[in-house]
C-alpha cells in the first residue's frame, strides 16, 4: 500500500465539495433523482450531495476503511455506500430510463505508469483504450491518466441518458476528454471547464478544474468548450475547440492561422532511459558519466547533446553534454561495437544491469544497449530544434563547429535542413512574432509539455511563406540579438527547398 500516491488520493475538503454542489444546484439548476459518486473516498461529496432532493445517493469506493468512514459520516437512509472496484463495477445495475443522474466527484489524479511503478493493483486492465497504433501504443501516448479513463468510462456507460457529469480533475484531463469525444463522435449537449486553485484546495501545484458535461442530447456535439473561473462562473475566460475541423487551444486569439501540415518531418530526440550511463559531461580533461566516474572510450559513438533545458539561445553550436549513440536505426544490431570500439563496448557491458532495469516495453527483445528516436535524420548536420517544455518556444539552430551531428534528448523536437543558411532562415521564421502568436493558439501553456510533435506538425510553412516578408525576418533577427546575417538570397534558397510547394518559390 503506497497511500496517497498509489490511489491519487486527494480528499476533497467539505467546504469545496459543498461549493461545487451549490453551483450545480443553484447556477446550473440540476435536479437529479439519483446521484453517483464513483470514487467517494471518505464521503465529502456524498455529504454535500444531500442539498439535492435526490431519491438515492450511491457511493462506490475500493478502500474498505474509507467505506466505513463514509457510512458513519452519512447515516441518511437514501445514502448507499458500496465497497467495490470502479474498474469492474456494472453501472447497468443502477441505470433506469426515467432517472436524471448527477455523477459528481473527484477521481484519482494518477497515471497508469505511476501505478505500475508502485506495483499497484488499483489499475484497469491494460488495454489500449484510445486505439493507438505502432510506436505510440508502446510509448508515452498510451500512458493515460486514470482520472481520464474513469470519466471516459462513465461517459460510455451513461451516454444517451439524462446525465450530468461533474468531476474535479486536471485541466489537461478535461481537454483530453473533450478531444476524445469529438474524435469518437460522442454526442453531448454542453461542456464547460471551471478552473480553481488546486494549491488552495488540495495543497498541490496543478492546473485543475471542475469539468461539467451534459450528456442529455443524442444528436448534438458542440465544437467549442468554454473556460471559466470557479469564482466567476458567468464570465468566459477563454474557449478552445474546433474551427473547420482543426483544433485550437485559444479561439479568441486565433488572428493568424498557419495551421496545416508541416512539409518538414518533426523528429523527437534520442531515447535511452539510461542517462547516468549514456549521458556524459566533460570536465576539461576527461568524460564523466552520471555516477561521476571517468569514462575512457572511443569518440566514434560519442556525440554532442543538447538537452531540452538547454534551448536558451537561437544558435547552439557546442555543448558540455555528450551522449553515446549505439545505433543508426531502431533495432539495429549493436554487437559490431565490440570490434569498432572495444573500450565503448566494455564500458556498456560493465553497466549492463542499468540497461536490464529499463522498464519500457520498447526495449523488450531488442539488441543490447538499444535506443529509440534514432534514424538517419539523427545524423544530419543542420537542424532546428525546440524544447517541448518551455511555455514560450525558442527555436534554435543546431550546428557544431566541426560538423559533428548534434543530438537532442527525447523531450526535444527538430527538423533537418541541407545547409546552415536554410536552417537559419527556418529558425527566424519559427521565432517570428506571427508564428509565435499562431503557436499560442494551438498549444496549451498549462500542459506539462506544451509543444509536441502533434502540435509542431501543424505549422504550415507554405502558408507562412505566402505572408512573411524579409522585414519580418530582419526584425526577428534583431529581437533575438543576433548579428545581421539574413539576406534575400538566403530566403530565396529556403523557398527553393524541394519540401516546399511550387507556389512559395516566388521571391
Amino acid at each position: 500500500m503506497n497511500g496517497k500516491r498509489e490511489y491519487g488520493d486527494y480528499q476533497t475538503p467539505e467546504y469545496f465539495s459543498l461549493a461545487v454542489c451549490d453551483y450545480l444546484k443553484n447556477k446550473k439548476k440540476i435536479e437529479p433523482t439519483i446521484i453517483i459518486e464513483p470514487t467517494c473516498g471518505i464521503g465529502s461529496f456524498i455529504k454535500s450531495s444531500l442539498i439535492f432532493n435526490a431519491s438515492r445517493i450511491v457511493g462506490i469506493e475500493i478502500n474498505p476503511k474509507y467505506c466505513e468512514i463514509c457510512k458513519n459520516n452519512n447515516p441518511d437512509p437514501k445514502v448507499h455506500i458500496r465497497n467495490a472496484d470502479f474498474f469492474t463495477f456494472d453501472f447497468k445495475t443502477i441505470i433506469k430510463d426515467n432517472d436524471q443522474f448527477l455523477i459528481v466527484g473527484n477521481p484519482p489524479w494518477v497515471n497508469n505508469s505511476t501505478l505500475s511503478s508502485l506495483n499497484s493493483d488499483n489499475v484497469p486492465a491494460k488495454i489500449n483504450f484510445k486505439g493507438y497504433k505502432g510506436m505510440d501504443a508502446m510509448t508515452g501516448s498510451s500512458n493515460f491518466d486514470i482520472c481520464e479513463y474513469i470519466i471516459l468510462q462513465l461517459i460510455a456507460s451513461f451516454h444517451g441518458t439524462n446525465t450530468t457529469i461533474a468531476m474535479l480533475c486536471k485541466t489537461s484531463v478535461a481537454r483530453n476528454i473533450f478531444v476524445e469525444m469529438k474524435r469518437t463522435y460522442t454526442t453531448f449537449s454542453s461542456c464547460a471547464i471551471l478552473e480553481f486553485d488546486a494549491k488552495k484546495v488540495f495543497g498541490i501545484h496543478a492546473s485543475a478544474c471542475l469539468f461539467v458535461l451534459d450528456l442529455s442530447a443524442n444528436d448534438v456535439s458542440n465544437d467549442i468548450c468554454n473556460v471559466y473561473s470557479f469564482d466567476e462562473p458567468n464570465k468566459i475566460k477563454s474557449s478552445f475547440g474546433y474551427i473547420n475541423g482543426r483544433f485550437y487551444s485559444n479561439i479568441s486569439k486565433n488572428e493568424v492561422d498557419f495551421s496545416g501540415k508541416c512539409c518538414f518531418e518533426w523528429r523527437q530526440g534520442v531515447k535511452h532511459d539510461c542517462a547516468k550511463v549514456m549521458e556524459l559531461s566533460f570536465d576539461g580533461k576527461s568524460l564523466l558519466n552520471g555516477h561521476k566516474e571517468h569514462v575512457a572510450i572511443e569518440n566514434r559513438y560519442v556525440f554532442p547533446l543538447i538537452k531540452s533545458s538547454m534551448f536558451k539561445k537561437p544558435i547552439l553550436s557546442d555543448s558540455k553534454k555528450y551522449v553515446i549513440v549505439t545505433q543508426k536505426k531502431i533495432r539495429e544490431d549493436t554487437s559490431h561495437i565490440a570490434i569498432d570500439a572495444p573500450k565503448t563496448w566494455n564500458y556498456l557491458n560493465s553497466k549492463k544491469e542499468y540497461f536490464s532495469n529499463r522498464k519500457s516495453s520498447i526495449y523488450k527483445n531488442a539488441p543490447d544497449f538499444s535506443m529509440f528516436g534514432i534514424g538517419n535524420y539523427s545524423y544530419e548536420k543542420y537542424k532546428v530544434g525546440v524544447s517541448g517544455f518551455y511555455k514560450k518556444p525558442l527555436f534554435s539552430v543546431l550546428a557544431s563547429f566541426d560538423g559533428t551531428p548534434i543530438m537532442t534528448d527525447d523531450t526535444s523536437y527538430f527538423i533537418c535542413f541541407p545547409t546552415y543558411d536554410t536552417a537559419y532562415v527556418a529558425m527566424l521564421i519559427l521565432n517570428s512574432t506571427r508564428v509565435q502568436q499562431f503557436l499560442s493558439t494551438i498549444a496549451f501553456m498549462d500542459a506539462k509539455r506544451p509543444y509536441t510533435k502533434k502540435v509542431l506538425d501543424r505549422i504550415d510553412f507554405n502558408k507562412i511563406l505566402q505572408s512573411i516578408q524579409m522585414t519580418d525576418l530582419v526584425n526577428t533577427e534583431k529581437a533575438l540579438e543576433l548579428e545581421a546575417y539574413i539576406t534575400e538570397n538566403m530566403l530565396h534558397e529556403f523557398r527553393s527547398l524541394p519540401e516546399l510547394s511550387q507556389d512559395t518559390r516566388i521571391s
